[in-house]
């Protein structure tokens, strides 16, 4: 999909076609769409199609007549009927006339300037536009982080009352989310430093103070993501930990209960057993039956509080 977006006096509008001056936005376009748009505009189709590849890493490049800046972005993916983040490239390919953005899904960074909700948006001021999106994406990754936080705390207090390895698998959700958040942001890091000392991307002074913006937002981030996975990664082992411990505490409670359970059952057994009752214990006692059982009810008693003492119940 193909959309075409100008400012004109001072509000975004689309257009039917491209002009100096304009932004395309291409969302999981059609290999006829770049091939067209590449053909036009001298661009690689092979650089305008990087961002649809999910494995791309973020880079810049710089080519005679255009510049591609590739970034990785947060999404959400929705598995197993609930909301988990993952990271998805995002192209900016910037020529003398057009700018050009390339993803695969469309994002609520592109879409917040579709709608007119950007402050100080134009799209004749490309280098600009270039860092506001860079803005918008670590900020949307500190969101995104703010919201796992938020769901590691209410799986643990879900775990607390109940330790459950659908609890544990969500944890695990999280800690990938994490995972991938660090290497995209730690990518994006490299990317922006590059974008910093790059001539070919002309840089007015408020410019450069929005790019230092970016690179600070885009550090809390990868701080943020490092702690949050710290502490989901110290949780899960915790968690790990108590309930493989509650699993030998019941193991050895079903083995003590097992052998005290033993005692009555050797000594029914042993009368049970087809021999000559004479000089077995209250085999003519018309109350034997009875004193067998007291017998083994007393035994199988302080068998079990010995076990209690030693507290292994």
């Amino acid at each position: 999909m193909i959309q075409i977006f100008r400012t004109v006096d001072g509000e975004i509008r689309r257009e039917e076609e491209i002009t100096k001056n304009c932004w395309v936005a291409l969302t999981d376009p059609s290999a006829s769409e770049t091939a067209e748009i590449a053909e036009q505009f001298g661009i690689d189709v092979a650089d305008l199609r990087a961002s649809l590849d999910e494995e791309e890493r973020s880079h810049i490049e710089v080519e005679d007549d255009y510049t591609l800046v590739l970034v990785d972005i947060p999404m959400i993916e929705e598995r197993n009927g609930k909301d988990w983040y993952m990271t998805i490239p995002l192209g900016i390919i910037l020529t003398k006339d057009v700018i050009f953005t390339v993803c695969l899904e469309e994002t609520p960074i592109l879409n917040s300037f579709m709608d007119g909700r950007v402050r100080g948006f134009h799209t004749h001021m490309k280098t600009r536009f270039i860092l506001q999106i860079l803005y918008r994406n670590a900020s949307l990754y500190l969101q995104y982080l703010r919201n796992v936080d938020r769901k590691s705390e209410e799986i643990e207090r879900k775990l607390h009352k109940a330790q459950r390895n659908k609890e544990l698998i969500e944890l695990l959700e999280l800690e990938k989310s994490l995972v991938y958040f660090t290497t995209s942001l730690r990518s994006n890091e490299v990317v922006l430093e590059k974008l910093l000392k790059a001539d070919s991307v002309k840089k007015y002074p408020e410019d450069t103070e929005l790019l230092e913006d970016v690179i600070v937002e885009n550090k809390q981030a990868i701080e943020m993501a490092n702690i949050y996975s710290g502490v989901l990664s110290g949780t899960m082992d915790a968690f790990a930990s108590v309930i493989s411990n509650n699993q030998n505490i019941v193991m050895k409670f079903l083995a003590v209960v097992t052998l005290v359970m033993s005692i009555p059952t050797m000594i029914a057994s042993f009368y049970g057993m087809n021999v000559n009752p004479e000089g077995m214990p209250f085999a003519e006692d018309p109350m034997g039956f009875w004193y067998v059982l007291l017998i083994a009810a007393v035994i199988s008693l302080v068998v079990a509080l010995i076990f209690a003492k030693k507290k292994w119940f």
